[in-house]
């Protein structure tokens, strides 16, 4: 069976649907783009635009460069090795070479980036969020518009649609060439719901339905929800807050506490607060870190595990004997594992998800106004978002591609096909609000989560104190 997954924009929420159109587009040149400065494609790009690049000409490098190239993929991520294999491959027909700064994404791994643009040691090329985390760089010029380079390189992202790609917060321009979605869901552990006398899950599921099961496989042993709320309770916050609200007001920051939006977060918090007083963390999961409750999870100890799409690799990684190793795979394991919608409540659906084209590769400023480095640049965004190259990473997710080809999905692994299939019955696809709601506003509820839980701090207050510090910062 062949499926096709493409992503719809409507009214700032993205809605997934499968089809069945044909196949294949154009193909980015591998050694080096184009170096006209004239073309139809490129007529609207604007004066602006145009007075930019006279100060940066297309240039033809002397010989192989070195390019610095920073993405997420790394750690547990899916696509680690499908970054590493395209590389290579690039280097290999281009005789360039690329210094691998890459890391696991977390708040640590953004705060890293930021401090780079600030000190100038800014790699060439970024892989990284288009949302509030690259406000700071792109509001100081630090990377190039994507209308601007398709002054000089008319054919640049040519095969994406840019209706689909998203514009920055700062000047609504596209900086960023998108590769591969994301989604957050909920995983889970048949084999402990069968034990527990808890039928699958669904998209009907509640959070109501949720607690029930909770309670059965809590009674049977296990431990219902793997999660660490001291040390990242960043899904958990989402969508409490999702279910508190819907997919047409979930990106609204309240004014303050009083008003509709404000009083969901409240509530929010407390529906995470019953949560753990009913039992169902992980007895320390105030103290333990992320990847211990996802031990928990891969292990069978734990029944469900909310998380993002990348979390599949690690899943299917903590399957196999050698976690480098594909064919080291334990397929009976990997086959008690699944994935599901995260139980709805109020006017938001269970099938309503988190996600969106959330990444790209942006060109930075200091990369582009260098002569021997400019067509380098070009050439390895070109090929690293080519109709080929991309589906290896959007796999199960969706694109920004034209022409996205059809997927075989005897090539995936049984967790990646579940996938499959819960994204085509996705209702809608919201970006998270945590990217609007960034830096130390998010102090009081992220790391006070264990204060919250505890009832040593008022939602109230928490909630409060974070929207001051974002209407103040």
């Amino acid at each position: 069976m062949k499926k096709r997954v493409i992503a719809t924009m409507l009214a700032g929420a993205m809605v997934l649907s499968m089809t069945a159109c044909g196949g294949s587009g154009n193909e980015s040149s591998n050694t080096q783009t184009s170096t006209n400065t004239e073309s139809d494609t490129a007529s609207d790009t604007g004066s602006d635009a145009e007075a930019e690049t006279e100060s940066a000409p297309a240039a033809e490098p002397t010989g192989p460069v070195e390019l610095v190239v920073t993405t997420t993929f790394a750690g547990e991520d899916t696509n680690a090795q499908n970054y590493k294999d395209a590389v290579a491959e690039w280097e290999a027909a281009t005789g360039n070479t690329v210094v691998d700064t890459s890391a696991t994404s977390n708040e640590a791994f953004k705060a890293r980036v930021v401090t780079d643009f600030e000190t100038g040691s800014e790699p060439d090329v970024l892989f990284f969020f288009n949302g509030a985390d690259s406000n700071s760089f792109v509001e100081a010029g630090k990377v190039v518009p994507i209308d601007e380079i398709r002054a000089v390189y008319p054919e640049y992202a040519a095969n994406m649609n840019d209706d689909l790609m998203p514009a920055s917060l700062v000047d609504n321009k596209i900086y960023a060439v998108t590769a591969n979605g994301y989604w957050e869901a909920m995983f889970f552990n048949a084999e402990i719901l069968e034990e527990a006398g808890v039928s699958r899950p669904g998209a009907d599921y509640t959070m109501d339905q949720f607690k029930e099961d909770c309670e059965k496989i809590k009674a049977a042993g296990y431990t219902p929800i793997a999660a660490a709320l001291g040390n990242v309770p960043h899904y958990w916050w989402e969508f409490a807050i999702f279910n508190n609200q819907s997919p047409d007001t979930h990106l609204e920051i309240p004014e303050n506490i009083d008003d509709t939006n404000g009083q969901a977060w409240i509530a929010g918090m407390n529906d995470i607060k019953e949560l753990y007083e009913l039992g169902y963390f992980p007895e320390n999961t105030l103290s333990a870190t992320d990847d211990e409750t996802f031990a928990m999870f891969t292990d069978g100890k734990a029944a469900f595990l909310i998380d993002g799409s990348w979390k599949v690799g690690g899943i299917v990684g903590a399957c196999q004997s050698d976690p480098a190793d594909p064919s080291t795979l334990d397929t009976e394991k990997l086959d008690k594992f699944d994935v599901t919608y995260v139980p709805g409540k109020g006017d938001r659906k269970a099938s309503d998800l988190i996600g969106g084209l959330s990444s790209g590769y942006f060109i930075t400023r200091k990369a582009w106004e260098d002569p021997e480095k400019q067509a380098a640049v070009v050439s390895f965004v070109e090929y690293m978002t080519s109709d080929t190259v991309i589906p290896r990473f959007a796999k199960f997710g969706e694109s920004a591609l034209k022409n996205a080809p059809e997927l075989d999905e005897s090539e995936f692994t049984s967790l990646q096909v579940k996938a499959m299939d819960m994204i085509g019955g996705a209702t809608s696809l919201t970006a998270a609000v945590q990217d609007l709601f960034q830096g130390d506003c998010r102090v009081s509820t992220f790391d006070g989560m264990p204060e919250i839980v505890t009832g040593r701090v008022a939602a109230e207050d928490a909630v409060a104190e974070g929207l001051d510090t974002y209407y103040n910062q």
